[in-house]
């Protein structure tokens, strides 16, 4: 193990549990399988394994900090420890990392990563449930009329836990399933891991305890040709990433195990960069080349196209970097703040959403509006109707995540 241990990039967040403080460190690239609790003590330690110091530095810092002295043994015991659970940066994660991309890049399809935890992990199980969702209370209804309305050409979709937004997911997918008469369904995903570049594709199809939903891998190359950045660069990040997963399941659903049907899955990166360069997504030649690639090569595409966004809205609370709360005072702020939002998506204006979710800086994390903003530019002149605006809470654990489903016609 390197003699001065660094952390790898996580999340930290405080939790509670049985009444006492943790931090919770967390990987959102999925290559740690489990989170870790860490005590206050052991906070100080891990705080600083940033690759300056060693461990002795380390037992010095603490014994000047605390004035009590950790036995050698417990400090290299902890640092063995994370790095067994792969939570630092040493030469055996590397190895660990280059041996589970290699397998990635082999594989002919993506495995279904959050199957069995998000979502029920048998196909039986996993029918029933999403039965459940659409027969909920709050959900569309389980055999619910059809609505005449003009075709539809897109959809925004929660990419939430199932046991969080389950009847988020019935109400937009009830919608698609009105006019699922679709041969390739793009769909935008949220990555909440990172990538090196804006957007990442894949020619994998996506696995699901339902089938696969197999990737039209003739229009991904298309695709690709028309870009001159190499968007398969981050291909990996596929890998564990959910908010494209829970879209192919929720499609393998409605459209049946045999369904004759192909996806684009698309990646996509935060935007946060522009605002800090007081730019917008149509400034950025990236963004305005990828949407003129991919309108041309739906343009030349037989067979008719519905673009989905697998995007959730705001994060609040200490969980997620605030001071404190949420409240449910302000949650109430949330949701006439979020409805404000979805009245410029409803209205088809991509540039609009991006200026409402930094009008007040991203205070909300809306953790969805790049796919949602990539949607809306696939759909040009769409209107947009509400089906469902929702919020899930914890005030105990200092968490609120609201999402929505909208169907663009």
């Amino acid at each position: 193990m390197d003699p001065n241990p660094r952390l790898r990039g996580v999340e930290a967040f405080p939790v509670r549990m049985q009444g006492q403080a943790f931090l919770c460190l967390r990987d959102p690239e999925g290559l740690a399988d489990q989170p870790i609790f860490l005590p206050a003590a052991a906070t100080l330690i891990v705080a600083q394994m940033d690759g300056s110091q060693s461990l002795r530095d380390i037992q010095a810092d603490f014994l000047r900090r605390t004035g009590e002295i950790v036995p050698f043994e417990q400090l290299e015991q902890l640092a063995a420890e994370l790095d067994r659970l792969h939570y630092l940066d040493s030469p055996a994660f590397e190895q660990f990392r280059a041996d589970l991309m290699n397998r990635f890049k082999r594989s002919g399809t993506r495995a279904a990563a959050h199957a069995g935890s998000a979502y029920a992990g048998t196909s039986e199980e996993l029918r029933q449930q999403i039965d459940g969702f659409f027969a909920h209370p709050e959900g569309p209804g389980a055999g619910a009329a059809a609505v005449r309305r003009p075709p539809l050409r897109g959809l925004i979709a929660p990419h939430i836990d199932f046991h969080r937004g389950g009847p988020a997911y019935a109400h937009a997918y009830a919608a698609l399933g009105q006019d699922a008469q679709f041969d390739r369904y793009v769909i935008f995903g949220t990555c909440h891991a990172g990538m090196r570049r804006r957007f990442g594709l894949t020619e994998k199809g996506y696995e699901t305890p339902l089938g696969c939903a197999e990737t039209d891998r003739d229009f991904v190359r298309r695709l690709a040709a028309r870009l001159d950045v190499d968007y398969f660069d981050d291909e990996f990040a596929h890998r564990n990433e959910h908010s494209i997963e829970f879209q192919a399941v929720c499609l393998r659903y409605l459209l049946g195990a045999g369904g004759e049907f192909q996806i684009v899955p698309i990646l996509v990166g935060s935007f946060h960069d522009l605002w800090g360069d007081h730019k917008t997504p149509a400034d950025d030649p990236e963004i305005r080349r990828m949407t003129e690639a991919l309108a041309a090569t739906l343009a030349e595409s037989p067979g008719r196209t519905c673009i989905i966004a697998g995007a959730d809205l705001a994060h609040v609370g200490s969980r997620f970097g605030d001071p404190d709360g949420p409240t449910v005072d302000y949650l109430g702020e949330v949701e006439r703040r979020d409805r404000e939002l979805l009245e410029v998506v409803a209205a088809g204006d991509a540039e609009g959403v991006y200026r409402s979710v930094f009008s007040d800086g991203d205070r909300r994390r809306i953790c969805g509006y790049p796919p949602i903003y990539m949607t809306l530019c696939s759909v040009p002149g769409a209107r947009g109707e509400l089906l469902q605006y929702r919020q899930w809470s914890d005030l105990q654990a200092g968490a609120a995540v609201t999402y929505a489903s909208v169907a663009l016609y």
